[in-house]
């Protein structure tokens, strides 16, 4: 990536899900006349809305957006894809502006855009076909419990509910006797622009309170149709998504409507803590709670200088 130069500046907001990234990153945009990338691994799919919290119309209209309903969920999307993506479109982006904002709660995506990857080795061939074949067998179950035994460390920060990057987990494990996430704390990779990281955080009472909220309007707003048009695709990595996989058992009557509402709420409280686990381990992210964003835009300014 070429040189941006020292007043290049991206703000990458994070935190945990239903903590209020989305209204945050719409105020320090519009204050810097930024636009926003979405380090979401499932807000980049067409097909899934109501589900992955996707940004309003009306909050898209009021600040450019990207990496939001760019990929079908018959694509396969990575880290490393969402990375090399980011940091050319930051190289355009910064011809005209000053300042970016990235927001999302993916944690691997946030690392891959602000330190890169770290090269994991080869995985011999047939331990990644063992996998495959034992996880058609005995599906996401087999494949949690597994992790849990076999990997701890990635049960309890890595993307449970998530057999993509779970099988990924395992095949390292077994190759490598190595967690993934031990791969992930390598040396950073030096960027050619300033990053100012601010984490987002609320009571824990308070932010289980939004969560259930959330999921109440999800519902309201026809997740169980959405989830239902999608039922053909049901094996695909991106339909193994809280809020998704639970309407998909409620539809093959594993579960009522009621009991799929409270998985869902009990799996993204479950989740959120998962996340702030891994984004509490980033020293370099200053911590605030999302309802004073002028103390937000003072401490962006102030660790980042020369922004107006």
């Amino acid at each position: 990536m070429a040189k941006t130069g020292k007043n290049k500046t991206v703000v990458v907001i994070a935190g945990p899900t239903g903590v209020g990234k989305t209204a945050v990153a719409i105020e320090i945009a519009r204050h810097f006349n930024a636009e926003i990338i979405s380090a979401d691994s499932r807000q980049c799919y067409r097909e899934m809305n109501i589900g992955v919290a996707r940004p309003s119309p009306a909050e898209l209209l009021a600040v450019r957006h990207h990496f939001i309903a760019t990929h079908s969920i018959l694509d396969e999307v990575t880290a490393a894809m969402f990375e090399d993506y980011a940091l050319e479109l930051c190289a355009e982006l910064f011809r005209q502006k000053n300042v970016i904002v990235m927001a999302g709660g993916t944690g691997l995506y946030l690392k891959a855009f602000c330190d890169g990857l770290d090269d994991i080795p080869d995985v011999p061939s047939q331990i990644r076909e063992m996998i495959v074949q034992k996880y058609n067998a005995g599906g996401i179950n087999w494949l949690i419990e597994e992790i849990k035994e076999k990997d701890p460390l990635f049960y309890t920060e890595g993307e449970i509910q998530n057999p993509q990057r779970m099988m990924r987990a395992l095949e390292v494990i077994e190759a490598t006797g190595q967690s993934i996430l031990q791969f992930h704390r390598g040396k950073k990779v030096k960027r050619s622009f300033k990053m100012v990281k601010i984490g987002l955080e609320l009571p824990k009472s308070d932010l289980h309170q939004r969560i259930n909220h959330r999921v109440d309007k999800m519902i309201a707003s026809g997740l169980v149709n959405e989830v239902k048009g999608l039922m053909q695709h049901k094996r695909l990595n991106a339909l193994q998504t809280v809020g998704y996989q639970e309407i998909l058992d409620h539809l093959e009557n594993k579960l009522t409507l009621e009991e799929a509402i409270d998985k869902i709420k009990i799996h993204t409280r479950q989740y959120a803590k998962r996340q702030m686990t891994w984004f509490k381990r980033d020293n370099e992210m200053i911590w605030l709670a999302p309802g004073n964003t002028s103390l937000i835009i003072s401490k962006i300014k102030e660790c980042a200088g020369n922004l107006s």
